[in-house]
């Protein structure tokens, strides 16, 4: 792996950057504002998204598509995950067999309820079988561009591959785990965001210290009936792309998904607080496709389904505590 595509210039895009910059010999990253490119290329820093964290030299930030994958053997993708389906179509010309693919964006796509990995083979099929991977794990973007320890999980069906990506990524502060499993990996990562609102819900009401315990308790036996339906693994959901990410979510003061569930429990209106946020929350957008999925596959996710009555139906964060707790008893 010679070259390194990296696509969205937000806060994680730029961290992943920052890390990896050491591995390879050129780093693209590609940009959506082209302004923020130039700044980014000058001053050696991306201001509007990780002010604070310097960028390496060997990282040129461009916000031309067909300049950041020439030359590139692997090709990062870290945009919202709304934006992956029209961003690999307007990539899919400068796309070729040599590459190589990892997804670093947590979600699902509404609709269509497909992990990101499945978005992007759907998309690149139309021209040749693109080899995919994802990585996924309890990560601040700050904090990894900072250098502090991390560890995460890069997943794919083909071992070979996730090895080879796990020895390209990794470095002293930035360690990698391989898995068989990327159903669980995608999973663990798109709804712990949204079980991660719920833990906002509780924080911002004040509901203590239990409450929260049990919300992340309860938020991964959904997490892993969901994945287990899927075909994934339920010792997935126990490791570092599952509980690890849905800690690190739930009680972190830099989660943003945590961040909207504080702000609707003081009675601010979602599209006031999206509005007001400068990055995506993914939980926003993933609820209603995690309730859609779990509709089909047959799954019970109450915490999901009271998020989305939140979310979508303006339900009052006291009464969606109040329903969780009022649910019919039953074996744990």
């Amino acid at each position: 792996m010679s070259g390194l595509a990296i696509v969205g210039g937000g806060s994680w895009g730029t961290a992943l950057a920052i890390v990896l910059a050491p591995r390879f010999p050129k780093v693209r990253l590609w940009v959506y504002e082209p302004d923020l490119a130039e700044r980014i290329r000058t001053e050696r820093e991306n201001d509007l998204y990780l002010p604070g964290c310097p960028v390496p030299d060997n990282v040129d930030a461009v916000s031309d598509l067909a300049a950041v994958l020439e030359g590139a053997s692997t090709v990062l993708s870290v945009m919202p995950s709304h934006l992956v389906r029209p961003l690999y179509t307007q990539m899919l010309p400068y796309l070729d067999e040599s590459m190589t693919f990892v997804s670093a964006t947590k979600g699902l796509e509404n609709g269509t309820l497909l992990r990101m990995t499945e978005v992007i083979r759907q998309v690149v099929s139309a021209r040749f079988e693109p080899p995919t991977a994802v990585i996924s794990g309890p990560t601040f973007a700050r904090e990894v561009a900072r250098s502090s320890p991390t560890a995460l999980v890069v997943a794919s069906t083909d071992a070979s591959l996730a090895a080879s990506v796990q020895r390209a990524f990794a470095g002293p502060t930035f360690r990698l785990y391989t898995s068989p499993d990327p159903v669980g990996v995608e999973i663990g990562g798109s709804i712990k965001n949204v079980v991660a609102i719920g833990a906002g819900v509780l924080h911002g009401l004040e509901l203590g210290s239990n409450a929260m315990a049990a919300l992340i308790t309860r938020g991964l036996a959904e997490m892993t009936r969901l994945a287990v339906a899927l075909g994934g693994r339920a010792q997935t959901m126990a490791g570092l792309a599952g509980l690890g990410d849905l800690v690190l979510t739930c009680t972190g003061d830099l989660s943003r998904n945590r961040t909207v569930g504080m702000e609707l429990a003081k009675g601010r209106k979602l599209d006031e607080i999206v509005g007001s946020m400068r990055m995506v929350a993914e939980g926003v957008k993933t609820t209603r496709a995690a309730v859609d999925l779990a509709a089909r596959c047959g799954v019970e996710m109450p915490i999901a389904e009271q998020m989305l009555h939140m979310l979508d139906y303006g339900l009052a964060p006291q009464t969606a505590v109040r329903r969780l707790m009022e649910r019919s008893l039953k074996g744990e």
